[in-house]
């Protein structure tokens, strides 16, 4: 036992993406690349970091949700594959630029840098045949990482309080899902949004979850008041738990002003070769109906808050990750000396990022974490990285409470889900799933052509109840492409609706099957 510990800081990283799986059209879809993106820059990143700590004997924690519709796409073949053509490409490019630049010694440095990084990516990737889960895994059953689920497709779920079937359907492909995939039940869950309303504690307990993460204010609006703030997790009803959000180590990493990402030495994130070269020179590469993306090549560092921009120095970069590490970790020690000494017991300090904010973001972000947890281990004895549950386990005692509804969007609540831009979905959302609900009890007894119909039905139905389609709305970034999915799957619902009583379009049934076949093991009983 460790004597000297003040606090368990709970290091949370979420992991989401929505379901885009586009086969058999003749124009690529460039929002395929956003999960090409994440396992090049953060999923990848982040498997080296862990293997690096663990060849080096650092003890870490840290608790991470994969949620359903990304650990779909992380197994999914024909994804795989996109992603396979994705660094072939890069790789090509990457050898492209170390002929271009052989005359700029910095550049061709840094260019040979990236070829490296892609072929290496290339060769992790391939070690279980593209199914990144299967290179979690070892970490999951060694103890270092604990994975959580979400809702299934990331449903803001305080908007459907008033229809239950839309949690049970939620949960309980969340659930089924994640352990298909990653052969076990989550003993946690991350509430899409950080969203919480009363009344989901009883839903959460009957699928078996035990904890879930809120907002700072989700904890301190509690009643009665929490005594230990965030520092401590609170019991919500029917013994499952409630943990807060730090706000003090979010604000180091989150703030836009005075966040560690926007140190002058770190990669800039907005200088990218997809932007830069002319367009006769890049556009090979690009294959995105010719529009400028992204390449994941970018040889200039922040600099400054011009446009002026100075090239990229790897060893400026790891300083400074260093150096963030440092002061992260001497905040956090202070911050737990003086919780122990205000609160006589070991305080409980959460910092949940996204993870796409480590490597994507903050290209420096995985070195951060491996620095801070290596600093952790060896430099200090006053904290400990926890996963959520070992830290409540270490407290004399847990308080109840009551929350009302929270979400870590803009403001604390639902705005950003629920605005001029995107009210509109709502009446069908919540049209559709009443419709699902009753023809799912009168089909019960069903053909089996019916039944296999309402699972699609159902599959849709999900896909619609996504989060991601309103927060995209609200940003005003692929806003055509939010729109096209919220009406086609509400099209495809109807259409297969009518299918039930009346003539079947089996080429449609087929079709709606091969391109959004999320879960597999969907079951109409999820929508009583």
């Amino acid at each position: 036992m460790n004597h000297f510990l003040k606090g368990h800081l709970v290091f949370v990283l979420h992991a989401h993406l929505p379901f885009v799986r586009h086969p058999g059209y003749d124009t690529p879809f460039i929002e395929e690349n956003w999960l090409n993106e994440a396992i090049l820059e953060t999923y990848i990143p982040l498997l080296r970091v862990f293997r690096n700590l663990k060849k080096e004997s650092v003890r870490f924690r840290i608790t991470m949700s994969f949620t359903p519709t990304l650990s779909l796409m992380l197994t999914d073949p024909y994804l795989q594959n996109q992603f396979r053509s994705y660094i072939k490409n890069l790789i090509n490019l990457a050898k492209a630029e170390t002929k271009r630049n052989v005359k700029d010694p910095h550049l061709h440095y840094l260019s040979t840098r990236y070829l490296e990084h892609f072929l290496d990516t290339e060769s992790i990737f391939e070690e279980k045949k593209g199914d990144l889960t299967q290179l979690f895994l070892p970490f999951v059953e060694s103890g270092e990482l604990e994975v959580m689920t979400s809702p299934a497709t990331h449903a803001f779920l305080p908007f459907y309080d008033s229809e239950p079937s839309i949690f049970r359907s939620q949960l309980k492909n969340g659930r089924r899902t994640f352990r298909r995939i990653w052969g076990r039940d989550p003993k946690g869950i991350w509430l899409s949004e950080c969203g919480y309303t009363q009344k989901l504690e009883e839903e959460l307990d009957r699928e078996g979850f035990r904890y879930f993460f809120v907002d700072t204010h989700g904890i301190t609006h509690a009643s009665p008041r929490p005594k230990f703030g965030v520092y401590a997790p609170v019991e919500v009803g029917y013994g499952v738990f409630a943990f807060g959000r730090d706000p003090e180590s979010s604000k180091q990493v989150w703030s836009s002003i005075d966040g560690y990402p926007g140190d002058y030495r770190y990669r800039e994130y907005y200088r990218d070769i997809g932007h830069d070269l002319p367009w006769e020179e890049i556009s090979p590469y690009l294959h995105s109906n010719g529009v400028r993306i992204n390449t994941s090549i970018k040889y200039f560092r922040i600099t400054g808050k011009t446009e002026e921009k100075g090239y990229y120095h790897p060893d400026w970069a790891m300083e400074a990750a260093g150096n963030h590490a440092e002061d992260f970790l001497r905040n956090r020690i202070r911050q737990a000396e003086y919780l122990f000494e205000t609160n006589k017991q070991q305080a409980v300090i959460v910092s949940p990022y996204d993870a796409e904010l480590y490597g994507h973001w903050w290209y420096e972000g995985p070195q951060f974490i491996e620095f801070l947890f290596k600093k952790i281990h060896f430099n200090q004895n006053t904290i400990q990285l926890s996963h959520p549950l070992e830290a409540a386990r270490a407290l004399p005692r847990i308080q109840s409470v009551e929350m009302k509804m929270s979400s870590w969007g803009e403001n604390g609540y639902g705005e950003v889900w629920l605005n001029p831009s995107n009210d509109w979905i709502y009446p069908l959302i919540h049209s559709l799933s009443i419709r699902m609900h009753k023809r799912a009890h009168e089909l019960k007894s069903g053909t089996e052509l019916q039944k296999r119909i309402l699972k699609q039905m159902g599959r849709e139905l999900l896909l619609l109840q996504s989060s991601d389609w309103a927060f995209i709305m609200k940003t005003g970034t692929m806003v055509d492409y939010a729109v096209r999915r919220t009406n086609v799957h509400t099209n495809l619902f109807l259409t297969l609706e009518g299918m039930l009583h009346g003539p079947v379009e089996e080429e449609i049934l087929m079709a709606a099957e091969l391109e959004n076949n999320a879960f597999p093991d969907i079951r109409i009983e999820d929508f009583y």
